[in-house]
């Protein structure tokens, strides 16, 4: 842990917080007597936190811009892709705890596991030290990314491009629900719907939530071409 803090610059005041965030669920059915609870919550709470302090930024950086450009930027920086590039940037892979099985996995699913513990160390930040102090560090480490997105026109993924259509044409924001959940831990399927409204337009499957969420925003972007005729590319 204090390898970790000296990538971070600074130093937990709760070090039990820092052990958690590196806790994942594996680690915790592998080893039931291990003195914290698994990352999921602090997880949950570092989403809230980097979701903020990025819209924040965005905000001020860019007053020309609509709310739908502005949310494909911050969709871009914090999906796992790039949340695991900065993972592995500060070498969290090899600080997380995982169970024996997932440490073997080296593919998707361990980008995501890496992008949730990021999260999960944002939300350990927040409480241990404050928002100035995790915002701080979000500027160091995800927004330093802007210029990369920016660039390669990476904020144009089926959920944003899915959202600014949908936006503008219907006055909606699409949102997405799991509907099923399927194989263990470290082979998860999920099923996720895409709703406009309370309507259910489609579904898609992937390893993680977030890329069954990507996958129904493919199939609802097909879905809208073909019934409105939209231009969705």
């Amino acid at each position: 842990m204090e390898k970790l803090e000296e990538i971070l610059g600074f130093k937990f005041n709760n070090k039990e917080l820092l052990k958690e965030a590196l806790t994942h669920r594996s680690y915790v059915n592998e080893h039931p007597n291990w003195s914290v609870p698994n990352n999921e919550r602090l997880e949950y709470l570092g989403d809230a936190v980097l979701e903020l302090a990025v819209t924040e930024y965005l905000y001020a950086k860019y007053p020309e811009y609509r709310e739908g450009k502005m949310t494909s930027l911050r969709a871009a920086l914090v999906n796992h892709i790039i949340l695991s590039k900065i993972a592995k940037d500060i070498l969290l892979q090899k600080f997380v705890l995982l169970s024996r099985g997932e440490a073997k996995d080296t593919g998707r699913a361990r980008d995501v596991i890496l992008a949730n513990a990021i999260e999960a160390l944002l939300g350990a930040v927040y409480l241990d030290r404050g928002y100035e102090v995790v915002r701080g560090l979000i500027k160091k480490f995800v927004l330093t990314k802007l210029p990369e997105v920016v660039e390669k026109g990476l904020e144009r993924d089926s959920k944003s491009v899915l959202q600014e259509i949908v936006q503008e044409k219907m006055k909606l924001t699409p949102s997405y629900r799991v509907l099923e959940e399927n194989g263990p831990d470290h082979q998860k399927e999920f099923l996720v719907g895409v709703l406009f409204g309370d309507e259910m337009i489609e579904k898609g499957r992937g390893n993680s939530k977030q890329e069954g969420e990507y996958r129904a925003a493919e199939n609802a972007l097909a879905y809208i071409r073909e019934k409105f005729g939209w231009i969705t590319s």
